[in-house]
């Protein structure tokens, strides 16, 4: 059963180049596109981080292309049940999907997946880099992230690691800690990043690794205690938290990115324009202020295309095909 949640994201009037047609619509020409509503597939619950990333970019997309931007959530299966139906979908420029990291890391962990990443989808751009934070229990015991590696190593068979689900990037980033550590700990999978963070303030796991859209807040209140943040610099909404470099970790470092997808066969002038609105969109203050809230900040120009993001995706496509190899995982079908 694919649970679908419609939620309409009011944008700019139609510019007045004509009505709306029916859903399969127009091929479009440039100076025609849009002629009708376009749907962005977020293949993840409301209010996650990538439908918050979504609907950030959505209205000043819509601003730029004269239309309006639908965000529709089909959930399931890790994100590969709303990729699937917008590899299926007309190639028009009205099906676009927002997807992250989960990309590159679904046809090394589905056996029978029924797309390719490379072969049935149109990169149209890069969208952000999340970092993840390592964060535990407020009153868990280890204090620094050296104290944390230590602990679970002399205590794997009593420690329990939280993520929200096989395929999660907390899932993803928990099995890069647990190789650059050198152990194998008790994994505790939920429905989403929701509960497993309200059962982690609760006290009732130890630990865990999500991006920072999901535990800046957290964080902030002092509701959990954090370890550090995964990537090279520290992040500017949370200046107290040290890199894992600099809390003595350098091997573990990820970022969730997001991008823009359309089904292969999408003409180039439509993919064009849409890469173009991208770029309008991230350079777009209120945007960039969201964004920073969040703990995280658009791609730059350059990487906002669809040749820079084709690049990432053949890239991470490898680097997780062994990181999940070397693991053993395999989510079900």
């Amino acid at each position: 059963m694919i649970a679908t949640i419609g939620v309409v994201t009011l944008l700019t009037a139609c510019s007045g180049n004509g009505g709306t047609t029916g859903t399969g619509g127009s091929t479009g020409a440039t100076g025609t596109y849009p002629e009708e509503n376009i749907t962005f597939v977020v293949p993840f619950s409301a209010g996650g981080p990538t439908d918050t990333v979504t609907r950030m970019i959505a209205e000043p997309m819509a601003a730029k292309l004269g239309g309006k931007i639908v965000v529709q959530n089909v959930e399931g299966a890790g994100g590969t049940v709303g990729a699937g139906e917008v590899a299926r979908a007309e190639p028009d420029g009205y099906t676009v999907l927002m997807h992250h990291i989960g990309m590159s890391t679904a046809p090394a962990l589905y056996q029978n997946l029924d797309y390719k990443p490379l072969e049935d989808f149109e990169t149209i751009g890069l969208v952000t880099e999340v970092p993840m934070t390592i964060v535990a229990r407020k009153d868990f015991q280890p204090s620094t992230l050296q104290d944390l590696v230590t602990y679970v190593k002399a205590n794997a068979d009593k420690v329990t690691l939280a993520n929200a689900g096989i395929g999660a990037a907390s899932h993803l980033c928990g099995l890069l800690f647990q190789t650059a550590v050198g152990v194998k700990l008790q994994e505790v999978p939920y429905e989403g990043t929701g509960p497993a963070l309200t059962d982690l303030v609760g006290g009732q796991v130890d630990f865990m690794c999500d991006q920072t859209t999901n535990t800046t807040g957290q964080i902030s209140a002092g509701e959990v205690k954090a370890y550090a943040v995964t990537t090279p610099e520290r992040v500017k909404s949370l200046p107290d938290v040290p890199t894992t470099t600099e809390a003595g970790l350098p091997q573990l470092q990820v970022s969730v990115w997001h991008g823009l997808y359309a089904p292969k066969g999408t003409p180039q002038d439509v993919v064009a324009k849409l890469s173009e609105a991208l770029k309008v969109a991230l350079a777009d203050q209120k945007v960039i202020d969201q964004m920073a809230k969040l703990g995280t900040a658009p791609v730059p120009a350059e990487s906002a295309t669809p040749q820079a993001h084709r690049a990432k995706l053949e890239e991470q496509l490898g680097t997780w095909a062994k990181v999940i190899a070397d693991a053993g995982v395999k989510a079900a079908s």
